[in-house]
């Protein structure tokens, strides 16, 4: 391998039987994986131990420590249990794939080996991993973010960049994580559909961190970007549907022009609303209503979720900035629910406001 080439992840191999140690080691290390081989699981444990690798393929039936017995102390060490294990088995041996799985395996390899299949299997798993390191690496500058936030000199623009930070990337982090939930569910009964879904969610992966690292610069600018509030919304619900596999009801009726302040709050509430659903609400339904007359506009979105107990001091951070955002426009929001009866949130600006 040229010394120059990237290599694409460190993969640890455990198998008793020589001749599959090289077969293995050669097909991954000429796709540019660092590869290192043990034969049995004792040196296996005391190499991740030492340098733990990103992946590992784990044959079961060996002497003395089968591959079970090996995966079961690496899930019980909190230094080694994230990371995962693929199993090999052939095919005419006895392979419990219940018990592979319930010892912490991610999926497995029947011998002889097939090049596409070990390859596609092995990037699959790194891919995971990369996109589980990119969410957490995505929280860690959102929490720097929010530090640096608070220590500057006034409350009130230390609160309105924490909100509009809140509000721009809560749904797509939100989003992300469905996305790799639904994909590791799929896994094993649909893997095709779970490599889309994983696909999906390094997309969103990868916008989110770009909306990490542009946040502050762009935290005066326009949420709608030029849009019509009609379209803006419509992209909220399909992200919300993608996501959620609920198609929000909207009935919008824009017969009035709206200012553009009240456009970005009508904005920031549905947003808002739809990442608190994804969230928290369990729900099977979303309702949006967005209506302009002649005395104003009125905003109803209304959910059939698990609901939660109103008390005028137990409002969470989005939903005190609805009510800042909507009183700042001269408008008034009214939050109802009750535990088991769903979410109704209703919003009104006067004509002067819209």
């Amino acid at each position: 391998m040229d010394g120059t080439q990237f290599l694409k992840g460190d993969i640890l191999i455990v198998d008793d039987t020589p001749d599959n140690l090289r077969l293995l080691s050669t097909m991954l290390i000429e796709q540019g994986y660092e590869v290192r081989s043990v034969t049995n699981g004792s040196t296996a444990l005391m190499g991740i131990q030492a340098q733990p690798p990103d992946l590992i393929l784990l044959d079961i039936n060996m002497p003395g420590m089968n591959g079970y017995e090996v995966c079961q102390r690496l899930k019980a060490n909190s230094k080694t249990e994230s990371i995962p294990v693929i199993f090999i088995s052939a095919l005419n041996e006895v392979f419990d794939k219940v018990k592979a799985f319930t010892v912490g395996g991610v999926d497995y390899i029947t011998k002889p080996f097939q090049v596409e299949e070990v390859l596609v299997r092995v990037e699959n798993q790194l891919i995971i991993c990369r996109l589980q390191a990119q969410l957490l690496k995505a929280l860690q500058q959102e929490r720097q973010l929010n530090q640096q936030i608070e220590a500057m000199a006034t409350l009130e623009e230390r609160h309105r960049i924490a909100r509009d930070i809140h509000d721009s990337l809560g749904h797509a982090l939100v989003a992300l994580n469905i996305q790799m939930e639904t994909a590791l569910t799929l896994w094993q009964i649909n893997p095709e559909q779970a490599y889309e879904f994983l696909q999906e969610a390094k997309q969103l992966g990868s916008d989110a961190l770009k909306a990490v690292r542009q946040s502050v610069s762009e935290i005066r600018s326009d949420p709608l970007q030029g849009q019509l509030l009609e379209k803006a919304i419509a992209t909220l619900t399909q992200e919300f549907y993608r996501t959620t596999g609920i198609p929000p009801e909207c009935q919008i009726d824009l017969s009035y022009p709206l200012s553009n302040q009240v456009n970005t709050v009508v904005y920031r509430i549905v947003q808002e609303s739809l990442t608190n659903i994804c969230k928290y609400a369990s729900a099977t339904r979303v309702q949006i209503q967005i209506q302009t007359t002649a005395e104003g506009l009125l905003l109803v979105i209304q959910d059939n979720g698990k609901g939660m107990s109103i008390d005028s001091s137990g409002y969470g951070f989005g939903l005190q900035g609805m009510r800042e955002r909507t009183a700042n426009v001269g408008g008034q929001l009214e939050i109802t629910s009750e535990p088991g009866a769903g979410c109704r949130i209703t919003a009104r600006f006067s004509r002067l406001a819209v």
